[in-house]
């Protein structure tokens, strides 16, 4: 297997917003509770009620913006329920999630804590599909009004004087299904309608963001763009990878065979052609790309682990996730003009999650391990990169073996991230270094599986975790790079090496 390509390090197209690393935390199943929050008073390690260990392992990965409370979650969630005295809030039922008692203990104050924890931005969800216009209004006016208001004072009566700095809001999830089952014309004019009274106070200015398309509904972003384009700063778009076609059974998260390993990586490849249609519609309203897409919801989707609560969405996270993430973030690279923000689903314990917890122990997945190793790329410029790469064949199909994206940091640090689909055989890749100084050093780290459903238990917690990486060496202008079966490297060029 070869892969090969040019490399134009003085050639630049644009920065990587930090923002794509970004991540999101639902009131489903073990994400927030168990997941983030434990509570004042819980035995596992914790500060102000949040545990100690994620908020490490977050900071960790430079987590840039975290998207909360929902999900379908978030157009039933009344977020004057979640703030005040915990032990006078309103107890409800989690329709959604498992039909579990979701008591808001961890509600607005305690959202923004957890952000300042991590140091991230905070993007917050609103209720249209059961909210009103007046309570989307005053939970704005709560967070970042500063002077005499109700809402001020109420904030203040909850122990916070001073207001928060919010920047991303979201207006509305999923409209078209679980938050409302809207037509997109019925949508885009409740849109504008909410979206006017999500003000701007003081100097808090707010992105506010649009429910946009569940993976290939084109018409819904072509309704939006044309009806209410003017009124937003961003679209959103949802799209999961199932390694069958088929939401009932949609395929397990370990134990599965080459089939269906070759097919999830696959279909995580379709996330290009998404964002390509998607892109081309709003090109046509807004050609200067003012309006950002967001990929809100993205990540793998599997059967959950047996004998768990299927309302909770648990599953296991493998070298195959690995891949999947490695992918997907070279294709929003590709897209930086118009891809700004995305949103892994979920942070903890649900679906394509980085950390997953059992009590007061935590585990790191292999996920986690690609966000990492991939944290280099953030707010980096993107370097040209042309790449042409040998097939991995299964059956009568075939997709490119590697895949790859390079960037340039702030101090002049050059980046090269790439990863290798084919589970059988290394990959030779040989790339042209043009534009390229003497000096300089290279060093490298790799994540690689042993089988293809190669995961981390908390047994045996680091079973695959990024190590040291020497595979490569230079042939004059060519760097050429041996790729372990399975695995993704990222390779670093100190700066002063670069033209």
């Amino acid at each position: 297997m070869t892969a090969k390509g040019i490399l134009n390090l003085d050639i630049q197209k644009g920065k990587i917003d930090r923002n794509v690393y970004g991540h999101f935390s639902e009131h489903l199943g073990r994400c927030i509770y168990e997941g983030l929050w434990v509570g004042e008073d819980s035995p596992i390690p914790n500060t102000n009620g949040i545990r100690n260990d994620v908020v490490e392992a977050l900071k960790q990965i430079r987590v840039p913006v975290l998207r909360w409370p929902g999900g379908c979650f978030a157009d039933e969630y009344h977020w004057k329920d979640g703030i005040g005295s915990r032990e006078k809030r309103k107890r409800m039922i989690n329709t959604h999630w498992g039909g579990v008692v979701e008591n808001n203990h961890f509600g607005t104050h305690e959202f923004m804590e957890l952000c300042r924890q991590i140091g991230c931005e905070p993007y917050i969800n609103g209720n249209v599909g059961s909210g009103t216009v007046q309570e989307m209004a005053e939970w704005v006016e709560y967070l970042t009004f500063e002077g005499v208001s109700p809402m001020a004072e109420l904030r203040a009566e909850n122990g916070r004087e001073e207001p928060w700095k919010v920047t991303y809001f979201g207006v509305g999830n999923e409209n078209w299904g679980c938050g409302g089952n809207m037509r997109p014309e019925y949508y885009a004019d409740l849109y504008r309608r909410y979206q006017t009274y999500v003000r701007n106070y003081g100097g808090n200015r707010i992105e506010r963001i649009a429910c946009g398309a569940n993976s290939d509904d084109y018409r819904w972003t072509e309704v939006l763009m044309r009806e209410a384009g003017r009124f937003m700063d961003a679209l959103t778009l949802h799209y999961y990878t199932l390694p069958r076609d088929s939401w009932q059974d949609k395929g397990d998260a370990t134990g599965f065979d080459e089939a269906e390993w070759f097919s999830t990586l696959r279909k995580s490849l379709r996330m290009d052609e998404l964002i390509t249609r998607h892109s081309a519609i709003m090109d046509q309203y807004d050609p200067d790309a003012r309006v950002a897409l967001i990929v809100d919801e993205w990540g793998t989707w599997y059967n959950v682990e047996p004998g768990t609560n299927p309302g909770f969405l648990y599953q296991q996270n493998t070298i195959r996730d690995a891949l999947v993430a490695s992918l997907t973030f070279h294709i929003f690279h590709e897209h930086n003009r118009r891809v700004r923000m995305a949103n892994i689903a979920q942070t903890v314990n649900v679906l394509q999650a980085v950390v997953l917890t059992e009590g007061d122990k935590a585990l790191l997945t292999p996920t986690y391990h690609v966000f990492d190793m991939y944290k280099v790329h953030q707010d980096a410029e993107r370097l040209d990169l042309q790449l042409t790469s040998g097939s991995y064949r299964f059956g009568e199909e075939e997709i490119p073996a590697v895949s790859g994206t390079a960037t340039r940091d702030q101090e002049g640090n050059v980046h090269i991230s790439l990863c290798h689909l084919d589970p059988h055989a290394s990959a030779e890749t040989t790339l042209s270094l043009r534009g390229l100084q003497d000096g300089g050093s290279w060093s490298g780290l790799v994540l690689a599986g042993d089988s293809i459903d190669a995961h981390n238990t908390f047994e045996h917690p680091e079973r695959l975790r990024p190590e040291a990486f020497d595979g490569f060496k230079r042939q004059g202008e060519e760097l050429v790079v041996t790729l372990p079966p399975m695995s993704v490297v990222t390779l670093k060029l100190s700066a002063p090496a670069q033209a």
